[in-house]
């Protein structure tokens, strides 16, 4: 896998974003009534002064990390591009502007080329580049490091989905299939899934997320945050033909598929319309037991139960 290449993380990725969410609590009970969600969701969501929602997000991509070093400079462009925009549609939302920034090794040959192709990409999703920075470290083996942040709107009288929003007797959805990103480089061609997160806003659907990190444990966020229970059963996943098992489809993460909490009438309502195989059923929502923590788990063929915060990866 691309994100294999070099050293782990020392630091503890959810502990560190634990401890972002308690620190910005403020910004929101502080009283200002510009911005609606802070960290701790797909994207920011602020208000202008006329009421207009925006949405926020801001992504980066690292050599080595979340690409090799002989990937095709057209794919690195818009991977770095299509990020952000699926976290604007994890949202509900459309993509509007971007904003990119780059760290370049010493003697980089090919910026012109590598911003001319981010530029096409922003263009392609309806969000061109309006502009960003440029640093040139001193090291030739720096990796390539580059930044997008990309704002949105809101489809006319909908509100963004939040991820904090899923209710007892909710089905779990996910609009396609999952696992071996890597391996069959979807991860540098995926398509954001923004009609998919449209349709989701307009219908009121009850909570929404990009998988990036892995199902399992995005899955988990989403329950933790809704202060509900997550069941996901193993044998309805769709997985991508090079998956080899449930486990590894839900913790290779990159998939960039959305996972929707809806009501199941809306569910049943859908699958007249062309946008029903997008929307694969795989799992429940129900509320938490006395003395039960919030969470998500998965019931593999046996009925043996997973804890789905342990499946998944660490930037």
């Amino acid at each position: 896998m691309v994100r294999r290449v070099g050293p782990l993380p020392s630091m503890n990725e959810s502990d560190l974003h634990t401890h972002i969410y308690a620190r910005s609590g403020n910004l929101i009970a502080g009283g200002s009534n510009e911005i609606i969600v802070g960290p701790g969701d797909d994207c920011a969501v602020i208000r202008s002064g006329s009421g207009e929602l925006s949405l926020l997000t801001v992504d980066q991509l690292v050599e080595r990390r979340h690409f090799t070093s002989d990937t095709d400079l057209n794919l690195i462009a818009r991977k770095a591009i299509a990020r952000s925009v699926s976290d604007i549609a994890a949202m509900g939302g459309g993509p509007s502007w971007a904003l990119a920034t780059g760290v370049l090794p010493k003697d980089y040959q090919h910026a012109d080329a590598l911003f001319d192709t981010l530029s096409k990409w922003a263009q392609h999703w309806h969000c061109p580049l309006i502009g960003g920075d440029i640093a040139v470290h001193a090291s030739p083996d720096h990796p390539l490091t580059l930044t997008v942040t990309v704002g949105g709107s809101m489809p006319t009288g909908t509100s963004p989905v939040l991820r904090s929003g899923a209710e007892p007797g909710d089905l779990l959805c996910v609009t396609g299939p999952l696992g071996d990103s890597f391996r069959s480089n979807h991860h540098l061609t995926f398509e954001p899934r923004i009609e998919a997160g449209r349709w989701a806003a307009i219908n009121n659907a009850h909570a929404m997320m990009d998988i990036s990190d892995g199902l399992g444990r995005d899955s988990n966020r989403m329950a933790k945050a809704s202060n509900v229970r997550i069941e996901i059963h193993a044998s309805k996943l769709a997985m991508n033909p090079g998956c080899k098992n449930w486990k590894q489809a839900v913790s290779e993460g990159e998939d960039y598929e959305l996972l929707i909490a809806l009501d199941s009438k809306t569910f049943a309502d859908e699958t007249s319309t062309q946008l029903s195989q997008l929307l694969d059923p795989i799992g429940t929502v129900r509320a938490c037991e006395p003395n039960e923590k919030p969470g998500a788990r998965i019931v593999d063929s046996d009925g043996t139960l997973h804890d789905a915060s342990q499946l998944g990866w660490e930037h």
